[in-house]
């Protein structure tokens, strides 16, 4: 009887831990509830630990952490860890998502997450955004900054903010150099186009000074093409700035700018001097740059800079240009994919954005209703100039940032023929010929 009793209360104690379990179940996983999926922390085992990983100077870095210890105080039951990866932060990435250490979410620049998209490593995003609880929507973005984090109208990255392509200009340079009217309201009137450009360096270079400061990036060269209406690539893939006769027009006309000297490439200028420092000595008229300056400008108190979309050659106020952009993405192998889509739709939404940006910040938010903190402060002047260029603007095309090596390829060819004073007809051929080449090997591995 003793054993029978024993038995008996065993299988009481048994189904009661049964019918306790079944009754804390959470329900379908969809990335975007309270709970957790299987397998992660559980309430009595404490709060889920998510990691995310991101480059960035000290100042980006104390403002990501800030976020992340408010985010941690609005989600008790998370508990989110900052992983700063200060160099070689792609090849760490991929060394960690081989070894299954990866950081849940973490940046992603565009060649990085083309890669990623391809030997699937990340989750794709659009179903998490679709879900009518997400903190953010795919519409709340500006379409021409998906560029290489969308794939076949499927979404992998959320753009964690932007910055426009836009000329800032030195006021004093301009002024020492007999200037009167400052870019800004030539474009405001429809009159700044390259014509304008041209005879502002010109002057410039006859006082002595630097007109414009060309960076070898796509962001630079890109721009002009597109603010001649041209193409640098078309509609399949293909490099055409040997072709396209716009583009043609473009490149000649840097070309005869840097030969000129109105124009200096960026590799040229003396040891250890970089554009924005340069710019900051009052020695250079133009820099092309987003809104990372701003927080170093604004240190200055003597510098007098404002900031001018590019210039136009179409008869159009306002052209497209480049918008460097970096992105947040879903490890997809992670255990808290709830808590972790969780940060990454607080961290790009709009209270997110505007948390990061305010206070004079390093760049531009990529979704609709957190324009106010670009225009605070009147910094620079004509900050509108910023939002402006982001509305037309695009993100590096995946035809590009999608071929590996493909982009330091054509740098490292444009750099020779602005270095070697090489003939424009034959570097670009061979550019084209070099670019096209290795699009067609890529495409026939794959």
């Amino acid at each position: 009887m003793k054993k029978l009793k024993w038995s008996l209360l065993i299988m009481i104690i048994a189904v009661s831990a049964l019918i306790q379990a079944c009754g804390t179940g959470g329900g379908g996983n969809n990335g975007v509830s309270n709970g957790e999926e299987a397998g992660t922390n559980s309430p009595k085992e404490g709060k889920v630990k998510i990691k995310w990983a991101t480059w960035g100077n000290p100042g980006e870095l104390t403002r990501f952490q800030d976020f992340t210890n408010d985010f941690n105080k609005k989600h008790p039951e998370i508990e989110a860890e900052l992983i700063p990866i200060p160099g070689e932060y792609d090849q760490k990435i991929l060394t960690q998502l081989s070894g299954g250490t990866a950081p849940d979410i973490f940046y992603a620049g565009d060649a990085f997450i083309v890669k990623l998209i391809e030997n699937g490593s990340i989750e794709e995003l659009t179903p998490l955004m679709d879900d009518a609880r997400s903190a953010v929507k795919k519409e709340d973005f500006f379409p021409g900054l998906w560029g290489a984090a969308e794939r076949d109208g499927k979404i992998y990255g959320a753009t964690v903010d932007n910055n426009p392509m836009v000329l800032w200009y030195n006021k004093k340079v301009l002024k020492d150099a007999g200037i009167t009217e400052m870019p800004a309201d030539l474009q405001i009137n429809g009159q700044w186009n390259w014509d304008a450009f041209k005879e502002m360096t010109d002057k410039i270079r006859e006082s002595g000074k630097y007109g414009y400061v060309l960076d070898n990036a796509w962001n630079s060269t890109h721009s002009w093409v597109t603010s001649n209406g041209g193409k640098v690539y078309d509609d399949n893939g293909k490099y055409i700035g040997y072709t396209d006769p716009k583009a043609v027009e473009a490149f000649r006309f840097l070309y005869d700018n840097v030969k000129s000297k109105n124009i200096t490439f960026a590799g040229t200028l003396p040891k250890g001097q970089g554009g924005d420092a340069m710019f900051m000595s009052n020695q250079v008229g133009f820099v092309g740059a987003g809104r990372w300056y701003l927080p170093l400008f604004k240190k200055n108190d003597s510098l007098e800079y404002d900031i001018v979309t590019w210039p136009t050659n179409t008869g159009n106020k306002i052209e497209p240009a480049g918008i460097p952009t970096a992105y947040m993405v879903l490890n997809k192998t992670t255990k808290h994919k709830e808590a972790a889509y969780t940060f990454l739709s607080e961290f790009v939404n709009k209270e997110g954005q505007t948390y990061r940006l305010q206070g004079g910040g390093n760049a531009v938010p990529s979704v609709s209703g957190a324009d106010e903190v670009v225009l605070e402060g009147n910094l620079p002047e004509h900050a509108q100039f910023f939002l402006d260029a982001r509305e037309i603007g695009y993100a590096l095309t995946p035809f590009e940032a999608g071929i590996p090596g493909l982009s330091n390829d054509i740098n490292s060819r444009f750099e020779a023929l602005w270095l070697k004073n090489e003939d424009l007809d034959t570097a670009m051929k061979e550019i084209e010929e070099l670019a096209n080449k290795k699009i067609e090997e890529y495409k026939g591995k794959k």
